[in-house]
C-alpha cells in the first residue's frame, strides 16, 4: 500500500462517514430551527462544515486523481468517476440549495437538499466499499 493509497482510503472513509451524519443527522435538523434563527445557523453550518470538507474533499480528489493516472484499472477508474459525480453533485445540487437556503427558509428546499443528498450518501458509500474490497483483494 502507498501513501497515496492510504490517503485515499482516509479521505474518503472520513468523507463517508461525515455523510452519513449530515444526511441522517444534520440536515433533517434543519426542518426543526426556526425562522428567527435559521439563517445564522445556515451560515454557521457553511462556515464551519467548509473547513472540514473541502481539505478532505481536495485530498480525495488529489489521491483519487493521481491514482487513476498511476495506476490505469478498473478500480481507480471507477473511484475516479465516483469523485467526479460527488463533486458535479456537490457543486450542481448542494452548494445551490444551500446558496438559496440562506436567503429563504424553505422546506421544500430543506426537503430537496435532504433527497438530492442521498446521491452524494450513495456515491461516497459506494468508493468506500470499493476501497475496501481493494484492501481485501
Amino acid at each position: 500500500m502507498t501513501l497515496i493509497f492510504l490517503l485515499e482510503l482516509f479521505s474518503t472513509f472520513f468523507l463517508t462517514g461525515l455523510i452519513w451524519t449530515v444526511q441522517i443527522v444534520h440536515y433533517p435538523s434543519f426542518k426543526y430551527i426556526a425562522e428567527k434563527g435559521f439563517f445564522d445557523f445556515t451560515g454557521f453550518h457553511a462556515k464551519r462544515i467548509s473547513f472540514i470538507v473541502v481539505p478532505m474533499m481536495l485530498l480525495e480528489l488529489a489521491t483519487s486523481s493521481y491514482l487513476m493516472i498511476e495506476e490505469i484499472n478498473l478500480f481507480s477508474s471507477t473511484k475516479f468517476v465516483l469523485v467526479l459525480l460527488i463533486w458535479l453533485s456537490t457543486f450542481l445540487l448542494s452548494v445551490p440549495i444551500h446558496g438559496k437556503l440562506n436567503k429563504d427558509r424553505d422546506e421544500a428546499l430543506i426537503r430537496k437538499l435532504i433527497v438530492t443528498n442521498w446521491f452524494r450518501t450513495i456515491l461516497w458509500s459506494l468508493k468506500s466499499i470499493i476501497l475496501f474490497i481493494q484492501l481485501t483483494v
